[in-house]
Formats: C-alpha cells, structure tokens, sequence
C-alpha cells in the first residue's frame, strides 16, 4: 500500500491526499475522530491516542505513525488493550510508518497515522 507524508500536515495514501489525521482500516482509509481524546490533552501537553477513540484493531499488529516528530502519546489503556487482543503496537514518526505500509498489502494494514507535529 502505497503511503507518504509529504509534507507536514499533509499525507498521501495510494494516490489521494489527506489533511488530517487517518486510520487504515484493512486497507480502507477513512478520517481519524479524535474528539473523545480531547479531555485528555491536557494531560498528556497533546491530544493522544487513547481507547475512547475508534482504533482499526483488525490485525496483528497496530501501526501508528506519531507524526513528523514522533510527539503523538499513546495511552496506557491503548498498550493495555492491545495486549488483550493479542496486537503488537508499532509506534514511529509517521514518516517511517508510511514505508512500513508501503511494505505492505492493503488488506493487511491497520494504523492510526497523525499528520502533524
């Protein structure tokens, strides 16, 4: 599956162009709602990953692309949840999940990537 961050604040997934933050859902691609993390951002000094967001957990392993920087926090409850499903969380800058994507058939891929910072 064709992946890249092309510039800060804007992906690029199999020939389409994203401005916000994505999910990959078995190769579908479809925006990331992450309204419920909200009322944890000021804990964590930016809005993180966490479970009362919708999270594509339908493979073995999870990759989430944590921006240009690698700033995006992942909460203990989303590492908690994945040890349950028996999911292996791969967490990068976001530029490096879109090769390992690219690596990947699209039916076999499940991420969280977040487009900026």
């Amino acid at each position: 599956m064709k992946a890249e961050l092309v510039g800060f604040g804007v992906i690029e997934i199999e020939g389409h162009r994203y401005d916000h933050d994505v999910l990959i859902d078995g190769g579908r691609v479809r925006r990331r709602k992450k309204g419920r993390s909200r009322a944890l951002r000021d804990r964590y000094g930016h809005t993180p990953l966490s479970v009362t967001e919708e999270i594509p957990w339908g493979g073995v392993q999870l990759i989430v692309g944590t921006g240009a920087d690698g700033a995006l926090p992942i909460t203990p409850e989303v590492e908690a949840e994945a040890l349950r499903r028996s999911v292996t969380i791969e967490a990068m800058p976001t530029r490096d999940a879109c090769l390992r994507i690219g690596e990947m058939a699209a039916r076999d891929v499940y991420a969280v990537l977040h487009v900026t910072c």
